[in-house]
């Protein structure tokens, strides 16, 4: 079928040698809560990435995201640019209204992609509602099937997509594209089709500052249990300092505040990380940003040297207090590297943020109460608790697909205490959870408000008290 649509628009009248003909709408389906106060809402920066690479081959290209906008008001948005191509980027808690828009949609484009870290790890659940599934980095494989579709299209050609010949026939896999190796030969995110002013009030309203994310790698050499990396996969690939820092230049002309570096662990090669803030402090450009990072990646060094180029906060993954479930999540890194790397972080005048995972497979009602009790016990200025999150393609996921009570699971739209479920049937209940949780984070509420001495008169009490009912919850 869409071998024989795509023949049809090469016939067309429309179709002149030489001239950018197609037309392409990159859709964001996110569509924020009303309740939503996330310290993470930023623009689609791999759309942003795909945009610039079409405008920079003369492709005409429109992006819409939807995370402001109604859903009434998208769908007329990309349909009034008048797409020949739409493409539509889907991640883990995205995959229903990617389908629901492709189902909206279809009559408004002559071919339909899906891209993204879902279709990715899954292109057979996207191919029967899209054409076309682009199977990881995008920039490359979205530009050759926009020449496919000018120049006669083959799309057996076009390497790193997952297609269906014809009305319903066999799904065909062509050869897998290599990662992009020279990451500074990709153009900038075309930021100037963001919502800049949308972003700018959400996080002035709701925090007093304005963010947008960059990246400055792709891939991650590290297995953790339950991390997915279809995309980019896990060979570590960096930009030059002087790119990073040039595009960190043209953020601070659209006027925003800080800078989210949005990489799998900004701080994982502590060379690179010292010759980027180095060419920071030397090009005197003044901008706050925080990145993730890793425990085992910190030291007073790196860390006084980020506190000067402009660090504000970094954010640990570490997952548990418990070493024994740590070695499960194959983190690679132990409680005590934890505590010291919060420590470390501290002394540089670096705020820290944490992310801690409660009933892992293979846990127990007893380390559950460590990571909670631990977790409180830092001296963070962020902290989240989540359950975990088995996605297609880890070892967790393997691990637990038996047992899967839901496949999908979609950001709640209205207000609740906790907004992660169990997805999967566990010897911890899903409320045995919740309330762990939710103790967790009054005690680390306590402890910020507080101090160690308001700690020692309310929150440690509230703890062990806390404790107790938590063993007797089913």
């Amino acid at each position: 079928m869409i071998l024989e649509v795509l023949s049809s628009i090469m016939k067309s009248r429309f179709w002149e040698p030489d001239i950018k003909t197609v037309a392409v709408t990159l859709v964001y389906p996110y569509f924020q809560p009303s309740n939503d106060n996330s310290i993470f809402r930023f623009p689609p920066l791999g759309l942003g990435y795909l945009a610039a690479t079409l405008k920079e081959h003369n492709v005409p290209v429109e992006l819409v995201d939807c995370t402001f906008l109604s859903q009434q008001e998208a769908i007329r948005r990309i349909k009034r640019s008048k797409p020949t191509i739409i493409g539509i980027q889907s991640m883990f808690s995205l995959k229903n209204k990617a389908i629901e828009f492709a189902h909206l949609l279809r009559e408004d484009c002559e071919l339909l992609i899906a891209g993204g870290p879902q279709p990715t790890s899954s292109p057979e659940d996207f191919l029967q509602h899209f054409d076309v599934v682009v199977v990881g980095e995008g920039e490359e494989t979205l530009l050759e099937l926009v020449n496919e579709a000018e120049n006669g299209p083959d799309l057996s050609k076009v390497k790193g997509i997952a297609y269906k010949e014809g009305n319903g026939g066999k799904t065909r896999f062509t050869p897998p594209r290599g990662f992009i190796q020279d990451l500074d030969s990709i153009p900038f995110p075309a930021r100037e089709l963001f919502d800049n002013d949308g972003y700018k009030k959400y996080y002035s309203s709701n925090y007093g500052y304005t963010t947008t994310p960059m990246i400055t790698s792709r891939g991650c050499p590290f297995q953790c249990d339950f991390c997915s990396r279809p995309v980019f996969g896990n060979q570590f690939r960096s930009r030059s300092a002087a790119n990073i820092v040039d595009e960190i230049e043209t953020i601070i002309k659209l006027g925003y505040d800080r800078i989210w570096f949005a990489d799998d662990c900004f701080t994982l090669n502590r060379k690179r990380l010292l010759g980027i803030c180095n060419e920071i402090i030397s090009r005197h450009v003044r901008i706050g940003w925080e990145c993730l990072s890793r425990v085992d990646t910190i030291d007073d060094e790196v860390a006084q040297k980020m506190r000067q180029a402009g660090c504000i906060r970094t954010f640990f993954g570490i997952e548990s207090g418990n070493n024994v479930v740590l070695t499960i999540m194959k983190k690679n890194a132990t409680v005590e590297q934890a505590r010291e790397a919060v420590n470390i972080a501290k002394q540089s005048k670096i705020q820290v943020g944490a992310f801690f995972i409660v009933g892992y497979p293979g846990e127990t009602q007893g380390t559950v109460l460590d990571t909670v009790n631990f977790a409180s016990s830092l001296p963070l200025d962020y902290l989240s608790f989540t359950m975990p999150y088995p996605i297609q393609g880890t070892p967790l996921y393997e691990r637990v697909r038996d047992r899967m009570a839901v496949e999908e699971w979609e950001e709640p739209k209205n207000l609740r205490l906790v907004k992660h479920n169990l997805l999967f049937q566990s010897s911890l209940s899903e409320a045995k959870l919740k309330f762990a949780i939710v103790k967790g984070m009054t005690q680390f509420y306590v402890r910020k408000y507080l101090r160690s001495r308001g700690y020692m008169l309310v929150g440690r009490p509230f703890e062990h008290f806390t404790s107790f009912l938590f063993k007797r919850l089913r």
